[in-house]
């Protein structure tokens, strides 16, 4: 099972870690110039649309496999449907 590597910080911590300096770009971050030739090349990338919820009967092995697969097991079905559902469209 993935071990759960997210951090939860309240607001004053992150207010606080701002404050003393610790939430700045490395001194070591690559710089990158933004010069016209950039934006030449830009795209539009718009948001996915937002999720609907809805109430789904799935076999109980199904779900506990993608379950047993860590956390994010719901976010990983939508991937499993919206590929199955590319594909369909690709075949016409």
């Amino acid at each position: 099972m993935v071990k759960n590597a997210t951090k939860r910080y309240s607001l004053e911590t992150l207010k606080a870690q701002r404050d003393r300096g610790e939430m700045l770009t490395r001194p070591d971050a690559p710089e990158y110039e933004i010069d016209e030739e950039f934006w030449k090349n830009a795209r539009i990338v718009m948001p996915q649309p937002a999720k609907t919820s809805i109430h789904l009967r799935v076999d109980g092995d199904v779900l506990e496999w993608f379950k047993s697969q860590g956390r994010g097991h719901l976010t990983r079905m939508n991937a499993v449907l919206r590929s199955y559902m590319e594909a369909s469209r690709k075949r016409g």
